[in-house]
């Protein structure tokens, strides 16, 4: 027997055409008049191999005793009774409201798996506004928007994985985007070359060689890459013939399709100001990155280990924006540590995917803020009433405090800094939202 999901909100949260998204049909009628679907509605829907039946319900109101809304929520009651697995949808837009949280009762009152919908969230901007529903008590919360198909795979892949005794074959590991960046001739075609062990790239002593971005896929372990070589990056005024000027928009779309980002720096020359750049740009589109030191091998001296300390000393009192990144020192020529970048980049997105539980994040940054208590040019007394995390790549945060626009930058940076002393983020952006409690 199939299993059965029931899609239960108030009225004109968009239930019906998160219905009509996930059966793949128009069976319900959307309008945006609220009670347009009273009865149940049935369909069926499939992901990744499992088949299940999903029923519309109309809007529930549970303190309205009216002839029409008594029998709406009768349906919708009937509906919850035979459903193996609810889906509470919300309208993210209108944030939370008095109905939300009384629907929210009695669902949790079945006993039975809950996921929580926030809809209508079209844009990625829109994603703090779910930071109040965490108030009902219901995870996972999933932002979605049922009209666009946002965030929609995300709702079914967590709907599979909690059906009863669903059987559901594991998906491979999805592959790791990685962008290898760097000045012309750092070396990064003969770095990738290296670490596919074979010459896939075209590797040229002639300072922008590579024209195109060229994904190449590599699996190590049970992990698969795709490693984009880019067109080395110069200044602006240095470029002048209009392919440069194409390769190097490739290479800035290289950065922003990928999830973590190698930026390939000199051992002889160290970080130079256009480095330094490169590095902000990648910490602005909210990438993880490492940054690989090639040439290692032409780094002289009678202790190269105390070589490689100083001269990584000397890059991270320069990294500025990518100070959390790891450095490793390695030689495409020789394979010196190249063994350390597969893992390294796992370890890094591990932490660009990292999700702390809410209790965690306000305990850290509740104890921060009675150590270091922020001013306010005003006298006023500012305080944190609660936080969360409402977004993965890179890991967002949202915190609801009384007067945020008097937080200064530097009062940021501490809470930053605190979060990875105490989670780690090692080679992640982190990005800090602050909002007044209450929505205007």
């Amino acid at each position: 027997m199939k299993p059965i999901i029931a899609i239960v909100g108030r009225p004109n949260v968009g239930k019906s055409t998160l219905f009509n998204r996930l059966v793949g049909t128009r069976q319900a009628i959307v309008d945006p008049t609220p009670g347009v679907t009273r009865d149940r509605l049935y369909g069926d829907a499939e992901w990744r191999g499992q088949v299940c039946t999903l029923v519309d319900t109309g809007g529930f109101e549970p303190l309205l005793e009216e002839e029409i809304p008594r029998k709406v929520r009768e349906q919708a009651e009937q509906a919850i009774e035979e459903a193996d697995l609810i889906v509470f949808v919300v309208d993210g837009r209108a944030g939370l409201v008095a109905t939300d949280v009384e629907v929210a009762a009695i669902l949790r009152r079945t006993q039975k798996p809950l996921l929580l919908a926030v809809n209508k969230l079209d844009h990625r901007d829109h994603e703090p506004y779910t930071a109040e529903f965490y108030a009902l008590g219901i995870e996972p919360l999933l932002p979605i928007s049922a009209e666009h198909g946002r965030g929609v795979g995300e709702l079914l892949d967590a709907l599979v994985e909690r059906l009863p005794g669903a059987q559901v074959t594991e998906a491979p590991a999805q592959a790791i985007r990685v962008a290898v960046v760097g000045r012309p001739n750092v070396g990064k075609s003969t770095l990738i070359n290296a670490l596919l062990g074979t010459p896939r790239l075209i590797v040229s002593p002639v300072p922008g060689t590579t024209r195109d971005a060229v994904d190449t896929l590599v699996t190590w372990g049970t992990q698969s890459f795709v490693l984009i070589d880019t067109a080395g990056m110069r200044r602006k005024a240095r470029i002048e013939a209009r392919l440069e000027w194409r390769s190097v928009a490739q290479s800035l779309q290289g950065i922003r399709r990928c999830q973590v980002a190698l930026l390939v720096l000199d051992a002889q020359e160290g970080l130079t100001d256009q480095d330094a750049r490169l590095g902000n740009y990648i910490h602005r589109m909210g990438k993880s990155s490492l940054l690989l030191v090639n040439k290692a091998d032409l780094v002289g001296g009678a202790g190269p280990q105390s070589s490689f300390a100083q001269r990584e000393t000397a890059i991270r009192r320069r990294l500025g924006s990518l100070g959390y990144s790891p450095v490793l020192f390695v030689s495409a020529l020789t394979g010196q540590r190249l063994e350390r970048v597969f893992p390294t980049i796992q370890s890094v997105m591990q932490a660009y995917q990292k999700r702390l539980l809410t209790s965690a994040i306000n305990d850290c940054l509740q104890q921060a803020w009675a150590r270091r208590p922020p001013h306010d040019r005003r006298g006023r007394e500012l305080k944190l009433f609660y936080a969360t995390q409402i977004a993965v790549e890179p890991p967002t945060f949202i915190a609801f405090v009384n007067y945020p626009e008097s937080l200064t930058p530097a009062f940021v940076r501490y809470l930053e800094h605190q979060l990875r002393d105490k989670f780690g983020f090692e080679g992640s952006p982190l990005k800090l939202l602050f909002q007044p409690r209450h929505r205007p």
